[in-house]
């Protein structure tokens, strides 16, 4: 840990997979990143056609401590620039998982896309996970939201004010 850093370490037991000795183990890309870059261990270069999917190896295993999970997560650039997301980010890997870390990338860019050895394709975030139990009731308490969701609450900022259209304004002219 560094002496910019002053967050406890969470230790986290990681083991490259045969093949994958050349690669580098995630790091983080600053002291402040709070994801490890991940590196495709692919044998070969792939190239993803736009719109289409592929499972990419990592080269490593890890054991998450129980009461933490692993998130994979995009790469804010890949995004921006070509188009590069995880379709179901952030991917969890859960405690009790010990296989090998893959990430799935989907291009929704125009052009392909390629992913050769040792490339940076996501990052991995290590979370603390609260553990619910769930209570069975008959009843829910009344919130102002209620029920409404995907998109009840508006687009807009609260207090912003709505400008009205050409046509809208000339309709109060009359």
């Amino acid at each position: 840990m560094s002496s910019e850093d002053s967050r406890a370490a969470v230790l986290v037991p990681i083991q490259r997979r045969p093949g994958a000795e050349d690669l580098p183990l995630p790091e983080r890309a600053t002291p402040g990143s709070a994801g490890f870059d991940l590196h495709a261990a692919v044998t070969e270069e792939t190239v993803l056609a736009p719109g289409a999917r592929v499972l990419i190896p990592t080269g490593v295993s890890i054991a998450v401590p129980v009461g933490y999970e692993a998130q994979v997560r995009p790469r804010s650039g890949l995004a921006l620039r070509h188009g590069i997301i995880l379709p179901n980010a952030p991917g969890t890997i859960d405690s009790d998982y010990r296989g090998e870390v893959k990430v799935i990338l989907c291009n929704l860019g125009e052009e392909p896309f390629s992913v050769k050895r040792g490339d940076r394709i996501a990052q991995l975030v290590i979370a603390p996970v609260v553990c619910a139990e769930w209570v069975e009731t008959t009843d829910l308490d009344d919130t102002q939201r209620g029920a409404g969701g995907f998109g009840h609450s508006g687009r807009r900022a609260r207090g912003v004010p709505v400008k009205k259209t050409v046509e809208e304004s000339r309709g109060e002219e009359s």
